[in-house]
């Protein structure tokens, strides 16, 4: 659950650009030296910040409710990972939310996130090595589910279940296609668009007139000369 909370937070912190674009925000960094990863980098802190505290509330009620038990490192190794995971999703709803149209884009977005959820292992457990478990490797939340998860399987020994590496090639994959999409919908967002200048042909077919506005192709009255 700390997962899903932190994945929610997160995303609806990157897509509250679809706000800024509504009210005339983004127009605004059209006059400022902002580089889009800057931008970007501040939308992921703030998106740190709501998942830090969606999986703070998350870990006290499981502690307070005594029904999660776990060693103090497992706490914040999960903890630590969830945290570094979600910065993935503050990346998609940045991406989402320069790409669709809509004011509010997270009301496609929560669905989505739900159903990720459930074919990632946030939600309903999968069988390792299972059908299933090779589909869902190839969604975003899978990685991330499968990492913050597996230091509660430490057993007495002190021994864990195998860690795969195609848990972290997720984790790391996804935070680079959706900051790369960030970055580009970002920059086609606050393109700035220079006039074209040149001279003006007047009239058509070969014998038509070309204005050089400094060749004194005027006369003084204003009237255009042969």
């Amino acid at each position: 659950m700390a997962v899903y909370g932190a994945v929610m937070a997160s995303t609806s912190a990157g897509a509250s650009v679809s706000i800024e674009r509504a009210s005339g925000w983004s127009r605004q960094l059209r006059l400022t030296p902002l580089r889009p990863m800057a931008y970007i980098v501040m939308k992921m802190a703030t998106a740190l910040a709501l998942g830090a505290l969606a999986t703070g509330v998350t870990f006290a009620a499981g502690a307070l409710s005594g029904k999660a038990v776990a060693s103090a490192p497992a706490w914040v190794i999960c903890g630590v990972v969830v945290l570094v995971g979600s910065l993935a999703f503050a990346a998609s709803g940045l991406f989402m939310g320069y790409l669709l149209p809509s004011e509010n884009t997270m009301q496609p977005l929560g669905p989505i996130l739900a159903i990720l959820s459930m074919l990632g292992g946030v939600l309903v457990p999968i069988a390792a090595g299972s059908t299933f478990d090779r589909l869902a490797s190839f969604t975003p939340i899978y990685g991330l589910a499968q990492i913050a998860h597996w230091p509660l399987t430490q057993t007495v020994s002190g021994a864990h279940d195998p860690f795969h590496l195609s848990w972290a090639v997720n984790l790391a994959g996804w935070p680079f296609v959706f900051a790369t999409g960030a970055a580009w919908r970002f920059r086609r967002d606050t393109a700035r668009s220079e006039p074209a200048v040149g001279p003006r042909r007047l009239g058509r077919g070969p014998r038509s007139l070309v204005c050089h506005p400094n060749r004194g192709d005027e006369d003084p009255a204003g009237r255009m000369r042969p």
